[in-house]
């Protein structure tokens, strides 16, 4: 058998174009070009090519089989001469109707290479023939292209010297008319810069060159840089090949507008090609010839313009390619014209299966594709228009968002060609690298021009992480002896793949395994698929870099995200790999730059804990500020060593929701990573506030908030008297305006000193976290102000905004109020009609007369809602008022003398004992006689709905306890909330600020109660620290009783923490751990923000404690521990019915 080692015509002086390669790419479109190219008088082949392959002799032996069958006529598309048509290949372009039309491509050649015959068949037989040599295409692999020491370098080079040698020796042997005299080198691999790239390596191999004698070494330098020029280049034609072609037939989209886009800063092109761009490019007239206007090629003279083009496709179409191939090769997607299923469908519905579970497929596979174009274009939209806005880094020259719009819907179009696509599995080689050069610029321009990076490019790094991981711990320890090659699992499959799954290389045809790339391969059926990664990280505690596969493998278990912040911070700051380095090394995007990698690290947690790549598709909001994925504030400390009690930990919602995989994961005995978990648990817990003396907005001046509110809150008057001047009195302050109190609060307490005090830093802690930094630090009171007109001048509904606001930084799903029937400036927002308010308050009906016996108050109550003195009707004053307020319980606050007699008779008995009560009858008759009385005894300056004016005398021989309230709770299934032990007016000149507390209140009322009334349940809070002990033994004595809070004087941290600790240890989860007894509605941010500190420092020690006695503990039985402290276990107690 006769080997072949070239096809070279005899004559070979029409040959103007040496194509070195025979790639896709530049036989899609490079040879294209250049056949269709101007021409000398238009007798044709200006830049006839020839196409040496590289390795091997397959395109060769496929253009003689070819020959062979069509000598005796022509099918070429062209007519060009002097032997131009002297070979052909194939080129298929599917069209987006699907129909696909099959070109004719002509070459004037094809060579080799890959052995030593047919290179030196190259050299020998066709390089000392030519006459004219115009430009020489290069259409090599990225792997050909990644160092001088390549073989196509090495080939090239020696091509280019040989070439040298017969210009300088042989009598100027060839020729070249280019305007400036210089072949082109044209580069169709799309490494950046790639011409000079190619320029430096051709250098470099002249520099090393062996030939002793050193003019020749100099000869060449100067050959390379005087009689050739590199041009940079970009191509962009989507391209595969046809089935079953081994790669021979290149399988293309429709050829793009920019399918190769040339720079040419020194006019040195051929005059044809150029002659034929401008025509494409300029003419829109109907007789422009087909094969000038379908070649997609643009040159680019002006410096920058090129790099413009490049930027704006590595951001808009390789970034979208990037950041939808991993999501759907993990997905067992295998091509991108999935991305358009619901047209496919749609135009095969007519003649398709009506069978209903073809049905289902077919929705379902359009739903998916509708979800991850939904993801494409918010990536878009969302961030790389963004990023364009506020250009930080300079790679757009002067790009307008109108260019990368049209870029993007050119590109979008192409990318939904229904019945084209590329291999989802192809498109993620190299994916490390490729995510810092085609979503590194995005992240880069966002943060350093202030724009938050959403969701969306957090799930495409995170994806990138994902593919990138082995399946097995067991993984290659460095990769060096395995290429870098490692065996990763399909989204929802195990994880976990044994050899014997694996199948061998010999059955591999057998078991479904496709070869994707060189040495690359998958099995959908088995769940595994091949990747390469070569990407060197440091990680902590290694001392040498590692593969970052290598790193990713080595976690043992589903970890915690705040476990995996180390690795994704290396990958996203290695030049190979996020290339972020830049952000970490600028102040001013240090933390952001945090933040994004806490953000990575959740979704991947998530990723390899089995949460599907589609479900979490589905379930972020795309658009939102990665902040919300931060497991653990973002914006109060950046990584797990710096968790503690002493900043306030601000609310922040769930980043891993309940439905996740990760909740089953169990949390091992690492301290930092508890430590991490429960602060980030407790912060994004939702918390019941199960007490307080707030009222909505609705009820007008009884709502308090705003800066003044704070400042004049009874704890700050208190504090400030300590120190007032004593030219201030209490009776001069309370005289003054509530805005000339606040005045003096703010210049005694933040300004002559430091508020350093608890009551003083809740102030700042708010103030903060409304966004008020610049302000405080300014000690700037009117500006403070100013923020909080924008909402008083709005009125009701500025009111209502700003009461939303507060609850969602607080992370307070709802707050009990204290509402009084007795108070009539309250209970005129009751009736006749109540008024409307959020689901943010829970109302709480204030019985401390029924407790206390007040005589007088009921007495006047009964008669102004016109009832009869009776205690049947004392009792449906109450159920009445139930019916109107729907409250959560009774509330009282006990006085510190509250004493129950231990004789008392049982529920029910006595009733209509009205002389015994000593009620005055007939005064109670009297009409409006309460209201005279409680509004001549009001204070009508301060209407906060406080407790401070109510009873403090008890009437041990009343019966409005037993045979009224009681009574009341047992018919209406309804708790009975207590606070115990506040000393009513200490001080009585200072009003609120004047109560105290008594140091041992009488605990055992409260297990008196709890034994004479079992079928009432009852909610307790004392105010001593002294009987915190007493309430918690109490607590596990009695079932109807719930012990609640931190209140008032024990609502400090160094008291919480005491309190807290002594509870979990005693009563497990069994109670609330918190209330805030706010008044001002502001007040609801500071005091939650501080308690949550204290309580997760506090649960992060006794949850160590019991993992180290040998318990061991899932995120999820956390957060259900964590959610009860916080309010479920409040529910439950309200939900357990005694009756």
């Amino acid at each position: 058998m006769v080997v072949i080692n070239a096809l070279f015509p005899e004559d070979k002086s029409h040959i103007h174009a040496l194509c070195i390669g025979s790639g896709r790419f530049l036989r899609s479109v490079l040879v294209p070009a250049l056949i269709a190219a101007g021409n000398d008088n238009d007798n044709g082949g200006y830049l006839n090519p020839v196409i040496l392959q590289t390795r091997g002799r397959t395109f060769m032996d496929y253009c003689h089989a070819r020959q062979s069958q069509t000598s005796n006529n022509s099918n070429s598309s062209n007519s060009n001469t002097s032997g131009s048509d002297f070979l052909n290949y194939e080129v298929d372009t599917v069209q987006h109707d699907g129909q696909v039309s099959t070109d004719i491509i002509s070459c004037s050649g094809a060579g080799s290479l890959g052995t030593v015959d047919s290179k030196m068949a190259v050299l020998k037989d066709l390089l000392p023939h030519l006459k004219i040599l115009r430009l020489i295409g290069v259409g090599v692999t990225e792997a050909g292209m990644a160092h001088c020491h390549t073989k196509a370098m090495k080939d090239l080079y020696e091509l280019l010297d040989t070439l040298r040698h017969l210009y300088l020796y042989s009598n100027f042997s060839w020729k070249c008319d280019n305007p400036n005299g210089k072949i082109s080198i044209v580069n169709m691999d799309n490494v950046p810069q790639n011409g000079s790239l190619l320029h430096t390596f051709m250098l470099e191999l002249a520099n090393e060159s062996s030939n002793s004698n050193n003019g020749d070494n100099e000869e060449m330098k100067d050959f390379l840089t005087n009689k050739l020029v590199f041009h940079n280049t970009m191509v962009d034609r989507i391209t595969s090949q046809r089935p079953g072609s081994n790669g021979l037939v290149p399988r293309a989209e429709p050829t793009p507008l920019k399918a190769l886009v040339i720079e040419d800063l020194e006019g040195d092109l051929p005059r044809g090609l150029i002659d034929d761009i401008d025509i494409h490019i300029h003419s829109s007239s109907s007789n422009t010839s087909k094969n000038k206007t379908k070649t997609g090629v643009v040159v680019r003279r002006k410096a920058g313009q090129l790099d413009a083009d490049i930027a704006l496709k590595l951001r808009v179409a390789n970034g979208t390619h990037t950041g939808i191939a991993h999501v759907m090769a993990l997905c067992g997607l295998l091509m991108t014209d999935a991305l358009n299923v619901g047209q496919s469908l749609s135009q095969s519905q007519s003649v398709g299966s009506n069978d209903d579970d073809d049905d289902y497929v077919n929705n379902s596979a359009a739903s998916t594709s509708s979800l991850l174009m939904n993801y494409l274009d918010s990536l878009f939209q969302h961030q790389i228009l963004k990023a364009v806005e506020g250009n930080n880094t300079g790679d757009l020259g002067d790009t307008t968002t109108e260019d990368v719009q049209a870029v993007y819907d050119d590109w979008r179009g192409r990318l939904m060609h229904a019945h084209f696509g590329l291999s989802t599995f192809f498109i993620t080689q190299n994916c490390a690298a490729k995510g810092g050069i085609r979503l590194g610029p995005t992240i880069v321009d966002l943060l350093k021009c202030g724009e938050d990076v959403k969701c969306s490019t957090i799930f495409a790094l995170a994806a990138i992480l994902r593919f990138l991981t082995p399946a097995t711990t067991a993984v290659p320890g460095s990769g060096s002896g395995n290429g870098g090659i490692y065996r990763g699992w399909l989204d929802k499959t195990k994880r976990s793949i044994s050899d014997a799954e694996k199948g061998s290389d010999e059955s591999s045809a057998d078991t479904g395994t496709t070869e994707y790339a060189d040495g690359l391969s998958y099995n959908l059926q088995q769940g595994w698929y091949e990747f390469r990664c070569v990407c060197n990280i440091q990680h902590v505690g290694r001392e040498e870099p590692q593969q970052l596969p290598v790193v990713l493998g080595s976690f043992p278990t589903t970890m915690q995200p705040c476990d995996y912040e180390d690795v994704v911070r290396g990958y996203l700051l290695k030049s190979d790999g996020g290339n972020l380095s830049s952000l970490a090394s600028d102040p001013s995007t240090k933390e952001k730059l945090d933040v994004v990698v806490r953000s990575v690290a959740t979704i991947y947690a998530r990723m390899v804990a089995g949460d599907g790549m589609l479900e979490l598709l589905k379930e972020l909001p795309l658009r939102s500020s990665c902040e919300i994925l931060v497991d653990g504030s973002g914006s109060n400390f950046n990584t797990k060593t710096h968790i503690d009690d002493y900043r306030p930990l601000y609310y922040c919602d769930k980043s891993v929701p309940s439905s996740s995989l990760l909740m089953k994961a169990n949390l091992g005995n690492d301290r930092d990573r508890i430590r991490s978990i429960v602060f980030a648990e407790v912060q994004s817990a939702h918390a019941i506030d199960l007490h307080t003396h707030l009222l909505p907005p609705s009820h007008g001046a009884l709502c308090l908030w705003g800066i003044d509110e704070l400042l004049t809150y009874h704890y700050l008057v208190a504090e400030y008297f300590m120190t007032a001047p004593p030219t201030i009195t209490p009776e001069g302050f309370y005289a003054k305006s509530k805005q000339d109190q606040a005045d003096l609060i703010w210049q005694a307490l933040f300004i002559d000193r430091s508020p350093i005090s608890e009551a003083c830093r809740g102030v700042i802690t708010t103030l903060i976290a409304l966004g008020l930094r610049q302000q405080v630090g300014d000690r700037d009171l009117g500006n403070i102000r100013k923020f909080y007109s924008n909402y008083r001048d709005a009125g009701a509904s500025g009111a209502e905004e700003y009461s939303k606001l507060v609850y969602q930084k607080a992370g307070v799903r709802y707050a009990v109020m204290t509402n009084i029937p007795f108070d009539p400036m309250e209970s005129q927002h009751w009736r006749p009609t109540p008024k409307e308010y959020s689901s943010n308050f829970r109302s709480a009906l204030r019985v401390d007369p029924l407790l206390a016996g007040d005589q007088k108050t009921i007495e006047r109550a009964l008669k102004v809602a016109g009832y009869n003195t009776t205690m049947e009707d004392a009792r449906q004053y109450i159920r009445d008022w139930c019916d109107t307020m729907h409250p959560e319980y009774m509330m009282a606050s006990t006085p510190h003398d509250f004493v129950l007699p231990e004789d008392k008779g049982s529920v029910g008995v006595g009733l209509g004992k009205e002389g015994k009560l000593g009620v005055n009858q007939e005064a109670m008759k009297q009409p409006f006689a309460f209201t005279d009385l409680t509004a001549a005894n009001s204070c009508t300056e301060d209407c906060s709905g406080g407790e401070d004016g109510l009873a403090s005398i008890i009437d041990e021989q009343s019966d409005f306890l037993s045979e009224v309230l009681m009574t009341v709770c047992e018919e209406r299934d309804l708790p009975v909330a207590l606070k115990i032990g506040a000393h009513r007016a200490v001080n009585p000149a200072m009003q609120q600020a004047g109560d105290g507390v008594v140091a041992f209140a009488d605990s055992n009322m409260l297990a008196r109660l709890c034994t004479r009334f079992p079928k009432v349940r009852f909610l307790a809070t004392f105010l001593s620290r002294n009987n915190q002990h007493e309430a918690c033994v109490l607590a596990t004595k009695f079932r109807n009783l719930h012990i609640y809070g931190c209140w008032w004087f024990c609502n400090n941290p160094s008291i919480i923490e005491e309190i807290t600790k002594m509870r979990v240890e005693m009563l497990g989860t069994a109670f609330t751990a918190q209330h805030s007894d706010s008044r001002v509605l502001d007040q609801l941010i500071y005091k939650w923000a501080h308690s949550r500190a204290v309580i997760a420092n506090v649960l992060t020690k006794e949850y160590v404690k019991l993992i180290e006695s040998g318990w061991s503990i899932t995120r999820g039985e956390l957060r259900r521990d964590i959610e009860r402290l916080f309010g479920t276990s409040y529910e439950e107690f309200m939900q357990k019915s005694l009756v």
